[in-house]
């Protein structure tokens, strides 16, 4: 929630980094006890992308939106309502009364419909007199209003920190977690109090989660400061209580490498998982990060254990998160503004001395191995992410869909042509073998089954040299390379697979050819072995 002063953000970010580096290795408080939240919460909230602009509508039209884009199945099951859902005043009875213009239905009526599309509904309050927008709060009412939300059929709660008239931190959360308590209805908590009060000492015994800093917005460089603020309280999370650095971005404007370095920084910090964009309306590329099952895995791997840097030197970090079974996750994430190399070991991010390791690019989903250095280029503001385990694997003599980022559909051989000179294009994903493609172990990209190629026109290197099908025959314009960003590069011209025009919503169309052009971190030049 954003409250009345916007420049304390900064301020709080330069008083708490160093302090968090003293922060002792006490263990955690113990956890709070309501069989919710055994991993992180996901789901979505309305106030990044809609502030006050709050209503019933929005929220109907956003759970139909979780049910129908698969998020919903991918594990996206509270839809949250944030500040100003609600009248001015209490009724009589001293309750909270739902604004009757944006909730026409009440926050009951709005609950009964998230819950027949499978998901679950969360409200908002703050522990102080008024909410941050200035709506009554629940400091003095706090069984009054734990009791409406029992009743409405509240599934979370989000409790902020706004006019709160210096009654300690702790005393007025643990208030509201015992109210929940009363009710008897399962509440999933957040506490919302901006990292204030060393609530991750604390956090674990009175809610699921608590807000590790101030608020977060669209801007990389707050992104990069929340994150270095968060992941130094790694031993404070656990199953049911988590460290929670804000709700995401993703979507809201950032460019598509900071919206995925932004996903995958918080799922290697075993963060809750809110979205905060306008999912009526998110593109392709952003549902493809947001629905990304691999990455999600690691958030949210029954272990509970929140990542932790392993290195972070001159702006490159590598982060490593122990997994259940003994695999780990490792993102390396570079903050600066140019493309670098970052390295790191096996061992060093805590597998065992072995002879071989598998890498799983958990964006990409290219396997290779390793003997046990771990490495890749990175671009700017960019991350690769791996899940690594002891053994071996390889993509290279299997057959995939390559999927484009963008537009989630299929690269494509036009209308299952084999002729020489077949335009390469994208298409819905059907399974045909004119979508079938092989990784060979020279380099090739091949078709039906191994008999046609991926082939830059006529050997050009200039960027839209047009992709097209021919018979394989070994030419350095028929090779191509898997990098670990998730582009697929020309060996012979170091260009991107690209679709055309596919940096606008209209350019991701059925039938829009491919292309190579200079490589430029666009959701058009990515692609995923599916």
């Amino acid at each position: 929630m954003r409250r009345p002063s916007a420049a304390l953000t900064m301020v709080l970010l330069l008083v708490l980094a160093p302090a968090l580096i003293l922060l002792p290795a006490a263990p955690p408080a113990q956890a709070l006890e309501n069989g919710l939240a055994r991993t992180p919460p996901m789901g979505w909230n309305d106030w990044n992308a809609f502030g006050c602009d709050v209503t019933e509508q929005l929220v109907k039209e956003t759970a139909d939106s979780l049910a129908s884009s698969g998020l919903r199945d991918a594990g996206y099951q509270y839809v949250n309502i944030d500040d100003c859902w609600m009248s001015s005043a209490r009724n009589s009875a001293g309750q909270l009364v739902p604004d009757p213009v944006k909730f026409p239905d009440g926050i009951s009526g709005t609950a009964s419909y998230v819950h027949g599309k499978g998901l679950k509904l969360g409200i908002y309050e703050s522990a102080g007199t008024a909410t941050c927008q200035g709506y009554p709060g629940s400091l003095g009412h706090e069984q009054t209003d734990a009791n409406s939300f029992a009743a409405w059929g509240v599934d979370y709660l989000k409790y902020d920190n706004c006019n709160h008239q210096n009654v300690p931190d702790r005393q007025r959360y643990t208030a509201m977690r015992d109210a929940l308590a009363n009710t008897g209805r399962p509440i999933a908590y957040s506490l919302c109090n901006w990292g204030l009060a060393d609530v991750w000492t604390w956090g674990a015994g009175v809610g699921n989660s608590w807000r590790t800093t101030d608020d977060i917005n669209v801007n990389f460089s707050t992104v990069v400061s929340i994150y270095k603020a968060n992941v130094r309280l790694a031993p404070y999370a656990e199953p049911g209580a988590w460290n929670d650095p804000d709700m995401l971005e993703v979507g809201n404007g950032m460019s598509f490498t900071e919206d995925r370095s932004h996903f995958s920084l918080w799922s290697e910090m075993a963060a809750p998982l809110i979205a905060g964009n306008d999912m009526r309306r998110a593109s392709a590329a952003t549902l493809s990060l947001y629905g990304d099952k691999d990455v999600i895995a690691a958030d949210q791997d029954p272990l509970g254990k929140q990542g932790t840097e392993v290195s972070s030197s001159g702006g490159l970090h590598v982060l490593a998160k122990p997994l259940a079974g003994g695999d780990v996750s490792v993102v390396l994430f570079n903050e600066n503004a140019s493309a670098a190399t970052i390295t790191t070991s096996a061992t060093a991010v805590g597998l065992p001395a072995a002879s071989s390791y598998r890498l799983d690019n958990l964006w990409s989903h290219a396997v290779s191995s390793t003997g046990g250095t771990i490495s890749a280029g990175v671009p700017a503001h960019g991350s690769v992410m791996y899940r690594v385990s002891v053994g071996s694997g390889t993509s290279v003599g299997t057959t995939h869909p390559l999927v484009g980022a963008s537009s989630n559909r299929c690269l494509d051989a036009y209308d299952n042509r084999t002729a020489p000179g077949t335009k390469i294009e994208i298409w819905d994903c059907g399974g045909g073998a004119n979508q079938a493609v092989t990784v060979t172990v020279t380099g090739e990209l091949r078709l039906y089954g191994g008999t046609q190629c991926l082939d830059a026109y006529n050997s050009g290197t200039a960027a839209g040299t047009k992709v097209q099908l021919y018979t394989c025959n070994g030419g350095a314009n028929q090779k191509w390379s898997l990098n670990p960003d998730g582009t697929v590069t020309g060996t012979q011209s170091g260009l991107c697979l690209d679709v055309t025009g596919g940096d606008q919503a209209a350019g991701n169309v059925n039938g829009t050819a491919l292309e190579l052009w200079t490589c430029n971190g666009g959701a058009n030049q990515q692609w995923r072995l599916s």
